[in-house]
């Protein structure tokens, strides 16, 4: 079974779920949540194809366990999806949590 994919899928629609459903910071209209990413995944390419490329891998998977996409410099299809969830849900929680703690101080001073 293939399980990393199957993970790093689940991972994202969960992430995109909480999103729409519960935080609704509405984060997936804002350039800079895009510009961000490209920022990640921009610095994420080399260090990650460094550490699997294929010709010399530092991190070794079991194929058992992965797609074997690889679009981009060896680096695992399933990477850049398990990136976009964690970085997305991170981005998510920091605004969420500013709003929260703007309305707090909107209350207090009342």
């Amino acid at each position: 079974m293939n399980i990393y994919p199957a993970m790093a899928i689940t991972s994202a629609i969960v992430v995109i779920a909480l999103e729409l459903a519960v935080f609704r910071t509405g984060i997936f209209r804002s350039l800079a949540y895009w510009l961000s990413m490209l920022i990640v995944f921009g610095f994420m390419i080399p260090v990650d194809g460094w550490l699997t490329k294929l010709t010399a891998p530092i991190v070794i998977y079991n194929d058992d366990d992965t797609s074997a996409i690889r679009p981009i410099w060896d680096i695992l299809l399933e990477e850049y999806v398990y990136a976009f969830a964690l970085i997305t849900l991170v981005l998510v929680m920091w605004q969420w949590s500013g709003r929260r703690d703007a309305a707090r101080s909107e209350t207090t001073e009342q």
